[in-house]
């Protein structure tokens, strides 16, 4: 099956196009930006597919990170391949950054992937020993997420770790990776390997965002008063 996967929910900006009946890279575009995901995204695209010799009639699978990370990122990958996924009559699956990391992480132990959500808080998925998620991801503070750290014996993984990893911890911790997103060809082979769904992915939002409307600036409504 082929597969075109694209991650832009960080800061990259990336597309892989993968062969499941080989377990094979035939692609790959990566670009790190930070910002303006959407100029530069079927640019990058078109980049993986040039180099898998291949075009958008030769898939027959989409895959997108759908999260947590930048609300403008999330939504603009999740959207493109939204569009993607109709045009070409093609399944879209999604795949949250937490799979992505667990999915890379040596296995045989717990495993906290742990991402900066900034302003003092951290998003968290517990996975067990098989890689398997253990509970539902969620945002919460340093401390609570500190806490649940020190009562395991969990491996730790993703840009979260050493936010709430104590130096003075004697249980042999593992952190194994302080990545913000996970590598584009796990999300590509994870995204082949899924269940579509019967409805498109939708972004995985753990906290509202950050922008607020400025009601002081609003504009009252004109209209007959009754």
């Amino acid at each position: 099956m082929i597969t075109l996967a694209i991650d832009t929910a960080a800061h990259l900006c990336a597309a892989c196009v993968y062969d499941s009946v080989e377990d094979k890279v035939l692609g790959k575009a990566v670009e790190d930006l930070g910002r303006g995901h959407a100029e530069r995204l079927f640019a990058v695209i078109r980049q993986a597919l040039d180099e898998a010799a291949m075009d958008y009639s030769d898939l027959q699978r989409l895959g997108v990170c759908i999260g947590p990370g930048s609300f403008t990122g999330v939504r603009v990958g999740v959207a493109a391949m939204r569009g993607l996924s109709l045009a070409l009559s093609v399944p879209l699956v999604g795949v949250t950054i937490f799979d992505g990391l667990a999915q890379a992480a040596p296995k045989g132990r717990p495993l906290f992937v742990l991402l900066d959500a900034r302003r003092g808080e951290v998003y968290v998925q517990l996975f067990d020993q098989d890689g398997n998620a253990d509970g539902s991801p969620a945002a919460m503070s340093l401390e609570a997420a500190g806490e649940r750290v020190r009562q395991s014996q969990a491996a730790l993984t993703g840009s979260g770790a050493s936010l709430v990893f104590d130096a003075d911890d004697k249980a042999g911790r593992l952190i194994v990776d302080y990545a913000s997103t996970a590598d584009i060809e796990t999300i590509a082979r994870l995204g082949a390997q899924g269940r579509p769904q019967e409805s498109q992915p939708e972004p995985l939002y753990l906290r509202s965002a950050d922008a607020k409307p400025q009601s002081g600036f609003a504009v009252e409504r004109q209209g007959a008063k009754l």
